[in-house]
């Protein structure tokens, strides 16, 4: 069987419209997303040239004209449950910082490497913010990934729910969404942006260090932020 049937397979069984993953649920679908490699969704060639992919500034020339930040979506399956999709990400691309409201999100870096900055709301903070269009939120990672390495696991309310990527080499990132967005059912994807703001209120007192955390409000992204759907090559599903 193919990896990406056996992933879909796997997926099936535990991910549901709730959002909500047991240990047990998480780790079933890790042991094969964490195997997948780039010949099991049509991305060999792509892996390949990163491979010898040097940056132009290494190499102390201009970038090429053609070159484009376009980021491609290579879509494989979506139903109420989950979603399964691939983001083709050319080098010093960014998707911006997003969250995913009551979803649990599995991301696999495919090829490359790319910078991940992620947080988490502060809880227990609505009704001291009624009035504030800001939310404190906690610093869960801010560094490098590089494949081949495991896959980067989310829930609803942990492990960095609010996240950035920035392609330090042209990468490629496998997401599967439990459950996908959905406006109609409150799954909106909304951006954020960091912003300047102090603490009186006293909000983040007694939190450990203030520097673990920082202030976002919600921002549209730049208009040089596109997305455009591209050709899934992989093995085709057998649903």
């Amino acid at each position: 069987m193919a990896t990406i049937q056996k992933l879909y397979e796997i997926c099936k069984v535990p991910l549901s419209a709730n959002g909500s993953l047991s240990p047990e649920a998480v780790d079933s679908v890790c042991s094969v997303l964490d195997n997948v490699m780039p010949s099991d969704v049509g991305l060999e060639s792509e892996a390949q040239s990163v491979r010898s992919w040097r940056s132009p500034r290494v190499l102390n020339r201009k970038p090429v004209l053609h070159s484009s930040t376009t980021i491609r979506y290579r879509h494989i399956y979506e139903c109420k449950d989950f979603s399964i999709g691939i983001f083709c990400i050319p080098a010093s691309s960014i998707i911006p910082l997003h969250n995913h409201p009551g979803m649990t999100v599995f991301s696999k870096l495919i090829y490359g490497t790319v910078h991940v900055k992620s947080y988490d709301w502060v809880e227990d903070t609505t009704q001291l913010l009624k009035l504030s269009k800001a939310r404190p939120a906690k610093i869960v990672r801010d560094g490098e990934m590089s494949a081949p390495c495991g896959a980067m696991v989310i829930q609803p309310k942990d492990g960095g729910n609010i996240h950035a990527f920035k392609a330090i080499t042209p990468c490629a990132i496998l997401d599967i969404l439990s459950p996908p967005y959905s406006s109609e059912d409150g799954r909106h994807c909304s951006y954020f942006r960091r912003c300047r703001k102090s603490d009186p209120s006293g909000i983040l007192l007694n939190r450990s260090r203030e520097s673990e955390f920082v202030w976002l409000e919600e921002h549209q992204p730049p208009n040089s932020f596109v997305i455009r759907r591209d050709l899934y090559k992989g093995p085709a599903l057998s649903l």
